[in-house]
């Protein structure tokens, strides 16, 4: 039978140095090369386990970063669910100032700037405001709790679960508990005794343990994880903050730390105290403005107009922030540029591809399209085409992996002879003909505006 990879469990699921594993005896450099791990950047490792995409390489690229540096760019809007923004052999690219010393190497694009403030980072309302926690009913001292843990008399165990640390978050390191916190009680110690029992001489074999002493040894201690306590939350008084920074454009979460067992999870019981990246949402990124601008000027814009497009579809940015930030950083290397991108960002484009043939036939010279413009039928029926110029009444749809599904290419066939019924002119574009063919499309949608009494 193969042998099942061998995992601490304080590695299980993380991203981690090579060098403070082995340091730590967690791991030799001999197991590093085994099937176990995976090796992403210098001396940094991840469980085999982890998807190998671009978050992933965000989380490597979180251990290298210095004080008040953030992930940005396209890697920013990755970590905001704009999925197509990146992928795993792209470059994470990372905001930093330019007294940190970071600087660019391979796979790790260092962007060398002064972050301006951010205006309103698009974060859940329930993050920014504190949430007082009821306390609960008060316990004896003797009552029984969990081994070796301290808690909160403040802070149930739902809160320290819901709210994730901020990484590098550290394994296996117990807080000091602040003052009051409930332990569990060693159990009274006989006033009798006050020597162990004598050893039986007669026997040779193991003694049996002293079973009146409940406290843990110092090693066991050690042994027993996390203590969570009101240290832990950060903020005395019995209420739990997640706070949300929005310092020199950058977001950054804070919390306490998460609750073992689950995958990504910077804390483990009994794991030895080692650095490990954060989870992804807690990765310190640019807010969305801000890695709209930067995707602007750093990206060519067949690309970055897709990124954007996304970035406004979903709601994480608007037309007025970035119109605000464009002006606020118009005198910065790439501002005209930005503006320009902006421009012609539409939060109606349904995919990368229709976005990069709508700026493509804009750049071709071809009047703007409106994306998924409604048109009406007699029949009451309410379609949106891809592109539209409504004016002319003539339409592109661009064909994608949807349509090899039989069930979806009928229904979108039936839809389209609706709007051929209807007067217009209806063009197809192939994800093929845009990469390889794309001039010779252009020249179609020309003819057929032309056709309809467009002049350039």
């Amino acid at each position: 039978m193969p042998r099942h990879p061998d995992r601490p469990s304080a590695l299980a699921w993380q991203v981690f140095r090579a060098s403070e594993a082995i340091r730590l005896g967690l791991v030799t450099a001999h197991k590093l090369r085994s099937s176990a791990w995976v090796n992403l950047r210098r001396d940094i490792y991840a469980d085999s386990r982890l998807d190998l995409d671009h978050t992933l390489a965000c989380r490597a690229a979180s251990l290298q970063l210095p004080p008040g540096s953030a992930l940005a760019g396209p890697s920013a809007a990755l970590l905001y669910g704009v999925e197509h923004a990146a992928e795993f052999s792209d470059e994470v690219h990372v905001a930093s100032p330019r007294t940190a010393g970071l600087r660019s190497q391979r796979g790790l694009r260092v962007h060398l700037t002064d972050l301006r403030p951010a205006t309103s980072p698009p974060v859940p309302a329930a993050l920014l405001t504190p949430v007082p926690l009821p306390a609960p009913d008060p316990l004896p001292v003797a009552a029984p709790l969990s081994p070796n843990i301290a808690l909160s008399p403040h802070v149930p165990l739902s809160a320290h679960s819901s709210l994730p640390a901020l990484g590098p978050a550290t394994i296996g390191v117990a807080p000091s508990p602040a003052p009051g916190a409930i332990r569990t009680a060693p159990q009274p110690r006989d006033a009798t005794r006050s020597t162990p029992p004598p050893r039986d001489t007669t026997r040779t074999g193991p003694q049996p343990c002293d079973t009146t002493r409940s406290t843990p040894r110092p090693r066991d201690a050690a042994r027993a994880g996390p203590q969570i306590g009101r240290d832990a939350v950060g903020v005395p008084g019995g209420v739990a903050v997640a706070s949300v920074a929005s310092v020199t454009g950058v977001v950054s979460v804070t919390g306490v730390a998460g609750v073992a067992g689950r995958p990504e999870d910077p804390t483990v019981a009994g794991a030895a105290p080692i650095a490990v990246a954060a989870a992804a949402w807690a990765l310190p990124r640019t807010d969305p403005a801000t890695a709209a601008w930067e995707t602007a000027v750093w990206l060519e814009p067949l690309r970055a107009v897709g990124i954007v497009d996304s970035l406004l579809r979903k709601g994480l940015t608007t037309r007025d922030s970035l119109t605000a930030i464009g002006v606020r950083n118009a005198d910065r290397p790439g501002g005209r540029r930005a503006r320009w991108v902006f421009g012609l960002a539409d939060p109606g484009a349904q995919s990368p591809p229709e976005s990069e043939l709508r700026v493509r036939l804009v750049l071709a010279g071809l009047p703007r399209p409106v994306a998924r413009h409604p048109v009406r039928l007699a029949s009451g029926l309410v379609l949106h085409p891809g592109l539209a110029w409504p004016e002319f009444r003539v339409a592109v749809e661009y064909d994608g992996d949807s349509h090899a599904d039989a069930e979806q290419l009928h229904r979108d066939r039936w839809r389209l002879n609706q709007l051929v019924c209807a007067g217009w002119i209806v063009l197809h574009a192939s994800g093929r003909r845009l990469r390889h063919d794309s001039p010779a499309l252009t020249r179609e949608v020309h003819a057929a505006l032309a056709a309809r009494g467009w002049r350039r």
